[in-house]
């Protein structure tokens, strides 16, 4: 399993190598990436991720344990940034392989969706005239 929060701009394109198994027929990657919208604001300019990185990567490694008892996975790899991320930039990346794409398609929505409910990252929004701490998945 792989695990890491960057200050740093993510490699997504890594990410399948992270996860390679050759017991692997499916590789699933999901990237999140800054919109120009959120909490009905246009024009969104960047956002601002804060986390307690330690406990941080405890959950997503949690999640991603999860994942592999839950599905027939060969690996896992999560990434989230920290700091500021433009309009367009990866936020977070999620990669897991398994020998048949419905368990990796499943093990990666539920990394996903339990990141994003579970880890102590908290991110605020900025647009012209005005900035504010998201509420939340």
């Amino acid at each position: 399993m792989h695990i890491a929060v960057r200050e740093t701009p993510l490699d997504v394109a890594s990410m399948p190598d992270r996860v390679a198994d050759s017991r692997a027929g499916a590789i699933v990657v999901f990237t999140g990436v800054v919109r120009d919208h959120s909490l009905g604001h246009e024009g969104v300019t960047h956002l601002e991720y804060e986390a307690f990185r330690e406990r941080v990567e405890d959950s997503l490694r949690a999640v991603g344990a999860e994942a592999t008892e839950r599905w027939d996975v060969c690996a896992v790899a999560i990434e989230h940034r920290v700091g500021t991320c433009r309009v367009g930039e990866p936020t977070v990346a999620v990669a897991v392989s398994a020998p048949h794409r419905a368990e990796a398609f499943e093990a990666a929505r539920y990394c996903i969706d339990e990141l994003k409910a579970r880890a102590p990252i908290w991110k605020k929004e900025f647009w012209p005239g005005g900035e504010e701490w998201s509420p939340g998945p």
